[in-house]
Order: C-alpha cells, then sequence, then structure tokens
C-alpha cells in the first residue's frame, strides 16, 4: 500500500460534546445487549449516538456481507453531521473491505475512526495508506461497553477531543527489554493484522523511522516467533527506530512454558533501538488506553519507562 508522505498527514477535527458520532460493524457481528451497553457509554461521554444500518446483521463469522458493512462505513464517512466513528467490536472480515475503499475519498473526509483487533486492518489503512490519523481504541462490545473496568477513559478524552498532545504515559507493569530512546511516528495494531497483510496490495507500509506498537491476543509463543520472525525478512523492523508491545494476553503456551514474555523478548533482543514491554491498549487485562496512529512518539526505556505523545491526534 503506497504510503502518503509524512508532511501531508491530516488530522480529524476534535470531538465536543454534544457532537453526533457514528457506530458501524466493518468486521465481525455484535450482540444487540453489547451494542447498546457500547452506545450508552457513549451518550454518558456526551455524545449523540447514530449506528448505521445494519449493524446488527450476521453472516457467518461477519457482520453481514459485504455490501451491508461497505455501506455502513461509506455512509458514517459520507455524512457531515457524523464527526467520529466507532467499531462495534473486532472478529473477523474488515480485510474484506479494502478492495472496494478509495484512498483519495477518504483522505478528503477526515474523521476520528476508533479500533482495535481486526480493525488495524482499517488504521492501516488510513494511516499509513490515506495518510488521516487514527485510533487505536476502545470498541463497544467488551471495552466501552464494560465502563471504566474496560477502556481508560482519561486517554480517550484526551486523544479524541483535546488537540493538545497527551504527553507522558508511563502505565503501571511497563518492563524495558532494551534499554535507549528514540521517536517517530507511532503506527501497528495487532500483530496477526499486520502480518496478515504483507504481500497484498494493501501491505503494512510504515515509514522509516517509526515507533512499532504490537500487541495481540491467544496467539501461543511458536505463532508469535513465526510472525515477528516474517515482519523482520519484510523488512519493517529495520524501518523501526523503537518497538512498543502490548500486554499480549493468553499467549502464554498451554502448561506456562514458554512463556510469550521471555519469547518476545528473545525475538528483540537484537533489535538496535529501544523496546518496552506491557503497553495496555487493545486487548488488555484491564483498561485499554487509546493511542493515536500517526503522530510522533518518543520511547523512553529507561529506570522509569514510558512513552510521550509528542503531537496531538485531532486539530
Amino acid at each position: 500500500m503506497q504510503g502518503t508522505p509524512l508532511s501531508e498527514w491530516a488530522r480529524p477535527r476534535a470531538l465536543r460534546t454534544g457532537d453526533l458520532v457514528g457506530v458501524c460493524a466493518p468486521a465481525g457481528p455484535v450482540d444487540a445487549a453489547a451494542l447498546d451497553r457500547g452506545v450508552a457509554e457513549l451518550e454518558a461521554l456526551g455524545f449523540r449516538v447514530r449506528r448505521a444500518e445494519g449493524t446488527l446483521e450476521r453472516r457467518g463469522f461477519t457482520a453481514g456481507p459485504v455490501t451491508t458493512r461497505l455501506a455502513g462505513l461509506r455512509g458514517l464517512f459520507a455524512d457531515d453531521e457524523v464527526k467520529g466513528i466507532f467499531c462495534a467490536r473486532g472478529g473477523a472480515g474488515a480485510a474484506s473491505l479494502l478492495p472496494h475503499l478509495d484512498a483519495e475519498w477518504f483522505r478528503a473526509r477526515p474523521k476520528v475512526f476508533v479500533g482495535y483487533s481486526d480493525l488495524t486492518t482499517m488504521l492501516s489503512y488510513l494511516t499509513t495508506g490515506c495518510g488521516i490519523v487514527s485510533f487505536h481504541g476502545p470498541m463497544l462490545d467488551r471495552r466501552l461497553g464494560y465502563g471504566a473496568s474496560g477502556y481508560d477513559r482519561d486517554t480517550f478524552v484526551r486523544a479524541l477531543m483535546s488537540a493538545e498532545p497527551i504527553g507522558e504515559l508511563a502505565p503501571a507493569g511497563l518492563e524495558v527489554f532494551t534499554q535507549g530512546e528514540a521517536s517517530g511516528l507511532l503506527v501497528g495494531g495487532t500483530l496477526a493484522q499486520l502480518v496478515a497483510s504483507l504481500g497484498t496490495p494493501y501491505a503494512f507500509a510504515p515509514p522509516k523511522g517509526h515507533v512499532l506498537f504490537l500487541e495481540d491476543v491467544s496467539e501461543r509463543p511458536y505463532r508469535l516467533d513465526r510472525m515477528i520472525t516474517q515482519l523482520r525478512f519484510a523488512g519493517i523492523l529495520d524501518l523501526a527506530s523503537a518497538i512498543v508491545l502490548g500486554e499480549f494476553i493468553g499467549c502464554d503456551e498451554p502448561g506456562g512454558e514458554p512463556q510469550a514474555r521471555e519469547t518476545l523478548a528473545d525475538l528483540f533482543k537484537d533489535f538496535a533501538g529501544p523496546v518496552i514491554f506491557g503497553f495496555p491498549s487493545g486487548h488488555t487485562s484491564g483498561p485499554s488506553m487509546t493511542l493515536p496512529f500517526g503522530v510522533t512518539t518518543r520511547v523512553i526505556a529507561q529506570t522509569a519507562p514510558r512513552l510521550v505523545i509528542e503531537e496531538a491526534g485531532v486539530a
């Protein structure tokens, strides 16, 4: 996927209390009760919510056929009244929309777009393909619908509703694998989705010097080894200035050994820049933080490891 020159990246308008936001399901089907809980949380934050037509459809492991999911997504982007778009859930199926999307069309309509997991496909498309800042943050199912136990409200509000940089993020539990300090544009997402894109016209194509965020869930250590090795062979790691790893919950081998943490530490032991582990965004054991993809971020891997989000994701 052809990248956008860094000087031309677009930031969506910051969300405001009272804004109309949209909800759609580009990937897997969402339970009606879970959708209602997530909508209620968005309303409690001060937004008005519009549900895309067909959001509760089901076809196998997706939220309806491609035509329904595409119409829901495009309809919200096309509606000038809708200022931000939240995905109902991940699962599978988002990649099937890619051949029907036009980068110039989306770039002319930059909006806050929030998701993770299977929606890594869309985040990558919008960020490295269209040059629009996107947000690795909570979806309605499980995260927003669970309230404060499901997502970190502070980073969510600051990332989406403030035109000031988030600044330092130093959540408890961060570990340093490799010491150092480096900065670059923050990009990435769920490891399995990034790897699945390689070799396609929609391949993950981060800029040189990027900060690479990787996370996943329930991927056994041998699969983590295979996927990180594929990123290395594809040249992605050579382009990165720093690595930020998520919690990788449920990724230890059944029985306990080997562990995901040990496997990842070994896989990145020769990486030239700083590497930190345990950043809680995406699939997490507790509240999930929101990260803006496509903004300059500094990784400080020292005694007190932290990220410093140096640019605002919204304007």
